[in-house]
């Protein structure tokens, strides 16, 4: 009994080691102020991309929510403002699986703002379907969709500059592939509604994140705008609310207890966004507040450039 107690001791000592060491990780440590400062948090009516705005609007940034539904981006406004004590904070709809709700956002935004300091593509999903253009979804919204919101609200950031650009994409990106073959005859990455397929392609939008930053950087010399991709950690999120219920039920301990909540969740984004000292570092890919190096494929120049290109086409971009 007793080397029993002292087995289940130790898993105990490890788990609790491996969850405040591993699963709680580096927290941002700027104590930057924003005062001035405007700042885009895409989906940020829930998970990290809400604490990302509370953050940031407790540090003076005017803060501008974009979100598709307009019934949970307005409750999370009030969330917001009360959590962050700020009234500089705004909710504007933006559906990334429409490049005219994409247009209309960016041209409504334009139009009322004079400055952006910060644009945070955070929005993410993990769900097969087809968006009202009729790309793949998570290829639409994951990457297309802040594809162009990212082109069409450039020079106001170039003007604005320093300024930054962050992306949020996931260590899932290692597992993704691009068949461009697929893209140029299907606009999707893949098909298939299998969970296994699912979560390839989700993968696959992910990869899509780290090149288009990749290559973002590189046109961005020479200007005072940098950008940096991200790996936010196993995250306790909403992400998955779309999984069967059974699937979300046995996950739940696991998620509670091995993933971070979302305030830890979002010190990575907070540290690409405010870290000073870091603009040498633009294309680069973060990861527990540390920048880490990519596997060759997450850096290969000419599929950047030929996502890059294909994008443009599929935005109808000049």
């Amino acid at each position: 009994m007793s080397v029993v107690l002292l087995v289940v001791g130790v898993v105990i000592g490890v788990a609790y080691i491996y969850h405040h060491i591993v699963v709680k990780g580096e927290r941002c440590t700027s104590q930057a102020k924003l005062h001035g400062k405007t700042v885009i948090v895409t989906g940020s009516n829930t998970g990290i991309g809400k604490t990302t705005a509370i953050d940031l609007a407790r540090r003076g940034a005017r803060v501008i929510l974009a979100c598709r539904c307009k019934q949970r981006g307005e409750a999370a406004l009030e969330e917001i403002k009360r959590e962050s004590g700020s009234n500089q904070v705004v909710f504007m709809q933006l559906d990334l699986g429409s490049l005219k709700s994409v247009r209309t956002f960016a041209e409504t935004f334009l139009k009322s703002e004079p400055r952006l300091d910060m644009l945070i593509n955070n929005a993410g999903i993990c769900l097969q379907g087809q968006t009202d253009d009729g790309f793949g979804l998570m290829f639409g919204v994951n990457h297309l969709g802040h594809f162009l919101l990212t082109n069409l609200l450039l020079d106001r950031m170039k003007e604005c500059g320093p300024s930054r650009i962050i992306n949020v994409s996931s260590m899932a990106h290692n597992f993704g592939n691009i068949d461009f073959d697929c893209l140029n005859t299907h606009k999707a990455l893949g098909f298939g509604t299998s969970s296994i397929h699912v979560f390839k392609i989700y993968c696959d939008s992910k990869l899509c994140n780290v090149l288009f930053n990749h290559e973002l950087a590189k046109r961005l010399r020479g200007t005072k705008v940098t950008c940096y991709a991200l790996h936010p950690g196993a995250i306790s999120s909403e992400l998955g609310r779309n999984t069967s219920l059974f699937l979300q039920v046995i996950l739940k301990p696991i998620t509670t207890f091995f993933f971070k909540n979302t305030v830890q969740g979002c010190q990575t984004t907070l540290h690409c966004a405010l870290q000073e000292g870091i603009e040498p570092l633009s294309g680069r890919y973060f990861s527990n507040c540390t920048v880490r190096n990519l596997f060759a494929k997450a850096r290969d120049d000419a599929a950047a450039r030929k996502l890059w290109e294909i994008s443009e086409r599929f935005c109808d971009l000049p």
